[in-house]
Parts: structure tokens; C-alpha cells; sequence
């Protein structure tokens, strides 16, 4: 009975979109607006990484929300610091044919595509968009794009903490280098001497601890505005140590229940951070993994413990409605999965991987149940069926090639499918 239901349900609340090319007309996301509302962030998911038509769904969708809603900021699962140059080029500086050396991770990392298109948008459309960094260094593969240009900044303001910096990048430097994701890092981090480990550690609080207390002076030798994004990039250095031992300690079975939540909580207060320092009247748009936009825990296959509080939980608590979410899923029967490999300089292997048929009560199956499978739809989920107890009939959705149960309608206000799937060929690692 529930499966019947489920098909009838997404039968009669799906709308049908024509196409996934960004330059065509956008009346067909018109849907969109009322589920949007007046909300300051609508993030937009997707339930695998390095899929060209999620790019491409994604580029439509941010056009729609600019163009439409009044959107102005673009923020991205990326690098908090590194996003500064790349966010400079966005809004026109320098030459088309300069991604790669403005953003190696931007160009080699399968976002060449979408970044140009927003430099395009950005210089024709008459709604550009700042670009926005909310991410750990390299997601946790590396220290210096945070920890140099505090270094600059040290120079200026204060010379006599150069030290820490060093020391700190010393001893990054012994572990990191090569080091392509957090993913290689990790493990990387594990071959240090524990005498190494806790020195890094505490370099680096060292460090936040100084910037903290000595703030009223470093913003007289300069601004409050470089203060407050060296201060980040510290910050963004310290969660990222966390992190090594945290991401350690789960693959060697000895993780702490939510552990992986640190880079979640970063994320989540530097998409804050970023909304504290714009103009009033500002809206952004997040991409982002549909796991780190979702609004609720979950738990993965690491031993079937909580594993993560993701951003979009962090982010339901401080922005209570203004805080939006689309989840982007497909229909296809394969997917590029990365698969763990410590020979591969970033750590992971990407290959296909044939799926399962989706679980009953999933998303996907509700869509092929319905005869949806082979169309691009919109469904809004705000109402979506619950049994007599109030528990929500849809209750899982593909993550990656594998399944996550979880209350969907309580984790996105909405989900965006596809037909099919094509891995991104600009990916170059």
C-alpha cells in the first residue's frame, strides 16, 4: 500500500522541467519560487559527487534564484580560504584562461565547467554573484592554503608570532606533501611521531589563542576585515588538525560517536561568517553533497554508530526557516563512485559502479513506480505523506552507490531528479 501511495503522490506533486541547459528559459523552475520563499540560503545537494547533469541542474537552479528570487551570493563546498583569488576572477579580474592558475582545485577537481559559466553570468547576465569559500583547506588535505597568507598577514601586523606559523608549517610539510584530500592526509598525519602530532596541535591553538586576544591591536595595524579572514583561516587550520585524527581514528575502528562533524560545524559558521559580513539584504545560494546540506543526523556504514551532525542541521538551528534545502537525486542504474585507493594521489579511485534497483520508500523508487524515471522533475516535499504515527512515508535516498535511510521530508524541503547520469569529464585527477 505505501508504495501505491508514494507513486500517486509524486505522480500528482512532481512537475516536469524541460531541459538542463543553463542558458535556456527558466519558466519551467517557476516551482521553485514558493518552496524558496522569503529564505536568506537555499542549498542545492547532489547525491553524488563529479555528475555533469547535477552540474548542470545546479547552474540552472543558481541562474533561476539570481535572475528570479534576487540571489547574490554563490557559496560552495570549497576551500574557505582559496575562495578569495578564485572569487576576484569570478567577478572579472584577470583572463578567461586563467582557472588554473587562480584555482588548481577549481580546474582540476570537476568545477572548470561550472566556474566559467559563472564568470560568463557574472559579466552578462546583469545578476553577478559572489563567489563564497565555506570548506577546510583542500577539505582536509592541507594546511598551507590557510596557514600562508596568515603568514603575510603576521608579517605586517605582527612579526614576533612567525613562529607559530613556521612551526607549524614544518611540520605539516613532513606529512602533507603529495598529499592530494583529506582522504590521503589522514593516514598521512598517522605516520607522524605522536610527540609531532600534539606539537602541531599545539602550535595551532597557540596561534588562535594570540589572534584572540591580541584582536584590538592587529585591527589597528590594519582592518577589521583582514582580521576577521585570518582569524578564519586559523580556524580553518585548527579544525582541519582535528580533523587528521578524527578521519584516523574512524578508518582504524576506534572513531568517537560524530566525530566527522567538525568539518560540518566549520562549514556551517563559515556560510554564517559570510552572511555577518555582507550587506543587509543578502542571499546565497550553497552547493554542497545532498549529506552536508541534509537538515537531520544520520548515521553511514562505519560500524552503524552516529556519524555525522551535518551542516544542514547546524545551519536549521541558526537560520531556523531561512534555511532551505533541494536535494538532487537520479534514476540511472550506475554512478562514478570513489572508491579508496592509498596509491592514488588524492586517495580514491573514481569509477563506475552499478546500483542496486532503489530500496521501496526511497526517492527513486517512488519516481520509477510513478513513471517518472525518465523525465526531470521538481517535487515539492513540505507536504509529502506520513503514516498514522507521523513518521514520513519517504524514508531513504541513494548516497552515492549506496542507500541512506533517513526521514527525507524532514532532511529537504524538495528534490530535483534526473534521468541520467555522465560522469564529468573535467575531472582531472
Amino acid at each position: 500500500m505505501p508504495r501505491t501511495v508514494l507513486a500517486d503522490w509524486f505522480r500528482e506533486h512532481s512537475s516536469t522541467l524541460t531541459t538542463l541547459d543553463p542558458e535556456q528559459p527558466l519558466d519551467d523552475l517557476e516551482g521553485l519560487r514558493e518552496i524558496v520563499g522569503d529564505a536568506r540560503v537555499v542549498a542545492v545537494g547532489e547525491g553524488a559527487h563529479f555528475v555533469e547533469e547535477f552540474s548542470r541542474a545546479r547552474q540552472r537552479v543558481l541562474r533561476f534564484l539570481a535572475e528570479r528570487c534576487g540571489f547574490t551570493v554563490f557559496a560552495m563546498e570549497f576551500g574557505f580560504s582559496e575562495a578569495f583569488p578564485l572569487a576576484r576572477w569570478l567577478l572579472g579580474d584577470g583572463d578567461d584562461g586563467d582557472l588554473a592558475k587562480v584555482s588548481r582545485a577549481a580546474a582540476e577537481w570537476g568545477a572548470a565547467d561550472l566556474m566559467h559559466w559563472l564568470r560568463h553570468h557574472n559579466r552578462t547576465s546583469g545578476h553577478p554573484l559572489r563567489f563564497a569559500g565555506l570548506d577546510i583547506p583542500e577539505a582536509g588535505g592541507a594546511l598551507r592554503p590557510a596557514l600562508e597568507p596568515v603568514a603575510e598577514y603576521l608579517r605586517e601586523v605582527d612579526p614576533d608570532a612567525l613562529p607559530l606559523v613556521d612551526t607549524a608549517l614544518e611540520i605539516s610539510d613532513r606529512f602533507l606533501r603529495g598529499c592530494g584530500s583529506g582522504a590521503t592526509a589522514a593516514p598521512a598525519w598517522a605516520g607522524l611521531e605522536t610527540a609531532e602530532q600534539n606539537k602541531l596541535t599545539a602550535v595551532l591553538a597557540r596561534l588562535l589563542l594570540r589572534l584572540r586576544a591580541v584582536e584590538p591591536l592587529y585591527v589597528s595595524r590594519s582592518s577589521q576585515s583582514r582580521f576577521d579572514i585570518a582569524r578564519r583561516r586559523v580556524e580553518a587550520a585548527c579544525y582541519t588538525d582535528y580533523m587528521f585524527q578524527a578521519s584516523n581514528a574512524l578508518m582504524s575502528g576506534r572513531g568517537l560517536a560524530a566525530d566527522l562533524s567538525v568539518r560540518e560545524i566549520y562549514l556551517a559558521e563559515s556560510l554564517h561568517w559570510h552572511l555577518d559580513h555582507a550587506e543587509p539584504g543578502t542571499r546565497v545560494v550553497l552547493a554542497a553533497h545532498n549529506n552536508h546540506i541534509h537538515k537531520t543526523a544520520f548515521s553511514l556504514d562505519f560500524g552503524g554508530g552516529l556519524t555525522t551532525l551535518p551542516m544542514g542541521q547546524h545551519l536549521q538551528r541558526m537560520l531556523g526557516q531561512d534555511y532551505r534545502t533541494v536535494a538532487l537525486v537520479h534514476t540511472a542504474d550506475h554512478v562514478p563512485e570513489m572508491y579508496p585507493d592509498q596509491s592514488a594521489a588524492v586517495g580514491f579511485t573514481l569509477a563506475e559502479a552499478p546500483l542496486e534497483p532503489a530500496e521501496p520508500g526511497s526517492v527513486e523508487a517512488a519516481l520509477i513506480d510513478a513513471g517518472l524515471a525518465d523525465r526531470i522533475t521538481l517535487t515539492d516535499l513540505r507536504h509529502a505523506p506520513r503514516d498514522e504515527q507521523g513518521a514520513p512515508l519517504i524514508n531513504g535516498l541513494r548516497f552515492q552507490s549506496s542507500h541512506l535511510s533517513t526521514p527525507v521530508p524532514e532532511a529537504f524541503d524538495a528534490v530535483l531528479a534526473v534521468p541520467t547520469v555522465t560522469r564529468d569529464r573535467s575531472v582531472r585527477f
